[in-house]
């Protein structure tokens, strides 16, 4: 592990005492659990973007078929 220090306002820090009283846990280890739920969410959130994006050119008239679309695409980058 990599250690590293943060500042915490005084109700970050009341709240983190209470937690780790009940729960037996360090206010370190509710740290890294939260850091870990918060880069899930923000994963999980790309992912659901990410996802709802596929598609969203089917049924497009003005570009004709969506294959052919990206292919003239990339032969003008290529030619650039």
């Amino acid at each position: 592990m990599i250690r590293t220090q943060i500042y915490l306002n005084e109700n970050q820090k009341r709240a983190l005492d209470k937690l780790s009283s009940r729960y037996g846990e360090s206010i370190a280890e509710l740290i890294r659990k939260a850091v870990d739920e918060f880069l899930f969410k923000e994963a999980s959130s790309f992912d659901d973007v990410l996802e709802e994006s596929f598609g969203i050119w089917k049924g497009r008239k003005d570009i004709g078929k969506a294959e052919d679309f990206v292919r003239r695409l990339r032969l003008e980058w290529e030619l650039r």
